[in-house]
C-alpha cells in the first residue's frame, strides 16, 4: 500500500494491484469486472490481494472510462489471400466515414490466437469486431460475446445464427459455374481446394455436388487442398494422371486457380484449351492473368460494407434481433474455362 501524506491515503491504482499480485493491470481489471477470461487461481489470487490491500472498485469511473473508442477490430483468418484485403477495405471505407478507425488482425486459422486478439481488443476498449471465425470456432464463442454485450458481426463464415452475418452466396455461386461448365459439354469436372471445414466451404462444396447430381453425374471429384497456389499447381498433375482424367475444374478460390494456371503452363498446357479452370471471388488479379480466369464474382469490398454497417447498427442498437445480409454471386465468363474461345471459332 502507498505512504501516507500530509495525513491523508493516497488512492490506490490498478497498477498497485497488479504489482502485489504479479500479474498485468489488464488481469485486474478483468477480475474486477468478473470476466470469464480469467483462470480461477488467478482470480482467487487477485481477489485476495484487493482484499488485503482494502482496493474499491470506482464502478462510476470505470463507466465513464468505458465510453465509446471509436475503433472497432477486424479478424481475419489469412492477410495473404487478396480477398481479404479488398473485404478490409470496405470495411475501413464506412468506418472511416462514420469517424471510426479500424485495427487489423491476422488469426492464421488459430483459435487460441483468435482469442488472445478479442482479448485485447476488449481491453483496448474496441467498441465491436467483425470477425471471420478461425477454423475450429464454435457458436460459444457468438454466445460469450453477447454476454459480453460486445457487439460482433460475423463475415463470410458464420458458426452461429445467433449472431449478424454478412457473405454472398456461395452455393448458387458454385452452382452456376457448375451448370456453365456442363453446359460447354464438360462431364468430367473437379472441385479443388479446401482442406478444413467451415461454413463456407460446405457451401461451395453444396453448390458443385447439387448441379453435378441433378445432371446425373457423378461429384466424386473433390480434391482437399489448402488454399495456395502451390496446392493449384499439384492439382493439375493429379487431375490429368488420373485413369479418367478430368476435362475441367472448380477452384475454391482464385488463388488456387492461379495455381492451375501456372501448373498448366509448366506442362505446356492451356487453361481453356487442354483444362476448363473456373476460380471464386473474382479478386483484381483475375482479369489479369494469363488466360484471364473465368471465376464467380463474391465482391468482397460491399461484403466489407455491409459488414461494417451492421456492426455499426449493432453499437447503436444492442438489443436488436440478429440480422444477416447475403449478396448474390455473379458469374464472370473469360478465356480460362473455352467459352469465349469456343464462341470466336464459332
Amino acid at each position: 500500500m502507498r505512504e501516507r501524506s500530509a495525513g491523508r491515503p493516497i488512492r490506490l491504482t490498478l497498477a498497485d494491484v497488479a504489482a502485489r499480485a504479479g500479474v498485468s493491470r489488464a488481469t485486474v481489471s478483468l477480475v474486477l469486472r468478473d470476466s470469464p477470461l480469467v483462470a480461477e487461481s488467478t482470480r482467487v489470487k487477485v481477489r485476495g490481494i484487493l482484499d488485503e490491500l482494502g482496493y474499491v472498485y470506482n464502478r462510476s469511473a470505470a463507466s465513464m472510462r468505458a465510453a465509446r473508442s471509436r475503433t472497432v477490430g477486424l479478424l481475419i483468418p489469412g492477410l495473404s489471400n487478396p480477398f481479404f484485403a479488398e473485404l478490409a477495405a470496405g470495411v475501413d471505407q464506412v468506418l472511416d466515414e462514420a469517424g471510426l478507425a479500424l485495427f487489423l488482425a491476422d488469426s492464421n486459422e488459430s483459435v487460441a490466437k483468435q482469442e488472445r486478439v478479442i482479448l485485447r481488443m476488449r481491453e483496448h476498449g474496441a467498441d465491436g469486431i467483425i470477425i471471420c471465425p478461425a477454423v475450429g470456432t464454435t457458436k460459444e464463442l457468438i454466445s460469450r460475446l453477447n454476454a459480453w454485450s460486445f457487439p460482433v458481426v460475423q463475415a463470410l463464415r458464420h458458426v452461429s445464427p445467433l449472431g449478424d452475418y454478412a457473405s454472398a452466396d456461395y452455393e448458387i455461386g458454385m452452382d452456376r459455374a457448375t451448370e456453365h461448365l456442363i453446359r460447354l459439354g464438360h462431364r468430367r469436372i473437379a472441385f479443388v481446394g479446401g482442406e478444413h471445414m467451415h461454413s463456407a466451404y460446405r457451401e461451395r462444396r453444396d453448390g458443385f455436388v447439387t448441379c453435378m447430381r441433378r445432371h446425373g453425374l457423378s461429384p466424386d471429384l473433390i480434391l482437399r487442398a489448402p488454399l495456395t497456389r502451390q496446392a493449384g499447381i499439384d492439382a493439375v498433375s493429379m487431375l490429368l494422371e488420373q485413369d479418367e482424367p478430368a476435362t475441367a475444374a472448380i477452384c475454391f478460390n482464385d488463388v488456387v486457380a492461379f495455381g492451375m494456371l501456372l501448373g498448366l503452363s509448366d506442362r505446356g498446357l492451356e487453361a481453356g484449351v487442354d483444362l476448363a479452370v473456373i476460380g471464386f471471388d473474382d479478386v483484381a488479379e483475375s482479369s489479369l492473368s494469363r488466360p484471364p480466369l473465368t471465376t464467380v464474382a463474391t465482391m468482397p469490398n460491399q461484403i466489407g460494407q455491409d459488414a461494417a454497417r451492421l456492426l455499426l447498427r449493432r453499437i447503436a442498437h444492442p438489443y436488436g434481433p440478429p440480422e444477416r445480409v447475403i449478396l448474390p454471386t455473379r458469374l464472370v465468363v473469360r478465356d480460362s474455362c473455352g467459352a469465349l474461345r469456343s464462341a470466336r471459332v464459332a
